[in-house]
């Protein structure tokens, strides 16, 4: 193989990548990295606390195994944790639908089918659009979200006329990180930081207050970096979809910005 062949075969080759979030979707992100050549620094930014209350999730989860809901919506990858944290089951007769393609992916990883994503609108309300057209009905609908989320999503199935039960599955916490991964952002031996959620971002911002310029900030969609800007961190790459294959695809066009064996290991 000629090396221009062998550059195409692994775009990624030299790059060390930190991968904020751990887990079934961390170590798939990671897996996706070392096929394009890259280094995964897997390093978990953030984490599930236990909701505030806990009584009406189980509540929740067990009408969910009953078969009692249609619908049970998922706008996070993190709620997709506390699933799989609480071996919730969710009937065949139960459609699951996730928020965009990084949240379906969590969803798929850990066993449970996807019904509906977006198809334009990785967002509660593009969710909330496009389960209404599908389901013009009432129809019995679980919402799972985190202590911090705006009930848009519940507020518009309410507004169609389903019935809703809007239940907080979790609180966002942050993770710190070791010493030796902050002195290597601090250092720029990482070289790209992806970003995949606002929660991700502003843990960036706080956890490494000062990243090199030449470290590449790359955000997951166009939503995540309106967020992630507002969190004050420079975006410089923007995946064209909320995926995990558009965000690495981004970053892959971009050349190493130094060499990596310039750092001690």
């Amino acid at each position: 193989m000629t090396e221009p062949e062998s550059k195409h075969d692994k775009p990624l080759a030299g790059w060390r990548v930190l991968v904020p979030r751990g887990g079934p979707w961390g170590d798939g992100v990671a897996a996706s990295l070392r096929a394009q050549g890259a280094v995964p620094v897997v390093a978990p930014l953030i984490n599930f606390g236990p909701t505030n209350d806990q009584e009406a999730l189980d509540r929740a989860l067990e009408q969910l195994a009953a078969g009692e809901f249609d619908w049970l919506t998922i706008t996070s990858a993190t709620t997709v944790d506390v699933l799989f944290a609480h071996r919730a089951v969710v009937p065949k007769k139960t459609r699951i639908a996730a928020v965009g393609e990084t949240t379906a992916a969590a969803l798929q990883a850990v066993g449970y089918e996807v019904a509906l994503v977006p198809e334009k609108d990785n967002s509660a309300e593009g969710m909330a659009a496009q389960l209404i057209a599908l389901e013009p009905e009432p129809r019995r609908i679980l919402t799972l979200r985190s202590e911090i989320a705006k009930p848009v999503l519940t507020k518009s199935l309410i507004k169609a006329g389903h019935d809703v039960d809007s239940v907080v599955a979790y609180r966002t916490v942050g993770v710190p990180v070791t010493d030796r991964i902050r002195r290597d952002v601090d250092s720029g031996r990482i070289n790209a930081i992806l970003i995949t959620s606002g929660s991700v971002a502003q843990q960036v911002r706080e956890q490494f207050p000062e990243i090199p310029d030449e470290t590449l900030i790359a955000a997951i969609g166009p939503r995540t970096a309106k967020d992630a800007r507002k969190a004050g961190l420079p975006i410089q790459v923007v995946a064209d979809k909320q995926t995990v294959d558009a965000l690495i695809e981004a970053v892959s066009h971009f050349t190493l910005p130094h060499a990596a064996d310039e750092f001690a290991p």
